[in-house]
């Protein structure tokens, strides 16, 4: 139970990611996300109009990320996350419980 809870701290919603820095991977759509609350930019340029109202701005299509930082990033998560490790959640049992077979109650009013 406890490496259930703790995986579910390790899950989190879009609107949730993009205000608590780390790196986020979505398994169904194999996306890898970056966030970075560092970087400064000179607010004057988002006051222009062609900025006006925008949510997100593309900065560049180039990711500024370092591919072999990324990967050991990675790794690490899967090595500590695999199914044989420590951190890993419990896999489903597919297979029922084996059920004992109980041998009937001898008969009280029976003479042994």
């Amino acid at each position: 139970m406890y490496k259930r809870a703790m995986a579910d701290g390790r899950r989190y919603e879009l609107d949730e990611l993009v205000v608590r820095p780390g790196t986020y991977f979505n398994p169904q759509t194999e996306v890898l996300l970056v966030i970075d609350d560092s970087p400064e930019m000179d607010a004057e340029i988002f006051d222009m109009e062609e900025f006006e109202g925008a949510d997100w701005v593309l900065i560049s299509d180039d990711s500024p990320v370092d591919e072999h930082r990324r990967d050991e990033l990675l790794e690490r998560f899967q090595v500590a996350h695999h199914p044989g490790a420590r951190t890993a959640l419990p896999e489903e049992d597919d297979q029922e419980d084996e059920v004992d077979e109980l041998e009937p109650d001898p008969d009280p009013e029976r003479p042994h």
